[in-house]
């Protein structure tokens, strides 16, 4: 819990500050570039985060890093705000909430959806037009393949479910005749 609140207060003051500067979209690229390197690279976050490195050692590389991948000034500043103040580990959180933030200013809802096949790029664009049409927003859709629905697909759209699996009307069908309604 408390690390949702200190990710959301950081992100917000981000965002105070793209929106000022009109570079929120750039601010949150970066942001989540550099906490998807520090997930990709245990070595790099270890020698960040973990105290047993100088507290020299891990500014300075800090600093290189961002001059290397030739961050903004500001999100460079932020990420030094975040190690001083010891928060440099809820970076995901904070690219997290950022995104979430980006996407409400936006009007964009992101979508998960599970297929029992694979949805060719016709069948995903109509798919998102519908949802899009249902959400009245722009509709981000991540798909993914799970032949455990048996068929039909699963659509999450923020609190949305949309379940058309095979497998949930055979579980309803199943519940039914226990029931005894059929």
């Amino acid at each position: 819990m408390i690390d949702l609140t200190v990710s959301r207060r950081y992100a917000k003051a981000l965002m105070m500050l793209g929106q000022e500067d009109g570079k929120y979209k750039e601010y949150g690229e970066e942001l989540l570039g550099f906490a998807q390197l520090m997930e990709r690279e245990p070595e790099l976050k270890h020698a960040l985060l973990n105290p047993i490195h100088g507290l020299e050692e891990r500014r300075t590389l800090l600093l290189h890093l961002t001059e290397v991948l030739q961050l903004s000034p500001l999100m460079g500043n932020f990420l030094k705000l975040l190690f001083d103040k010891h928060r440099l580990g809820a970076l995901p959180g904070i690219a997290q909430v950022y995104q979430q933030l980006v996407d409400e200013l936006e009007n964009v809802k992101r979508a998960r959806v599970k297929a029992a096949i694979p949805l060719d790029e016709g069948m995903q664009e109509r798919l998102r037009q519908a949802l899009e049409q249902m959400t009245g927003s722009r509709v981000v859709m991540e798909v993914e393949e799970d032949p455990t629905i048996i068929g039909g697909i699963v659509a999450r759209v923020g609190d949305l479910v949309l379940d058309g699996s095979i497998r949930t009307q055979l579980m309803s069908l199943r519940e039914s005749l226990i029931k005894g309604e059929v």
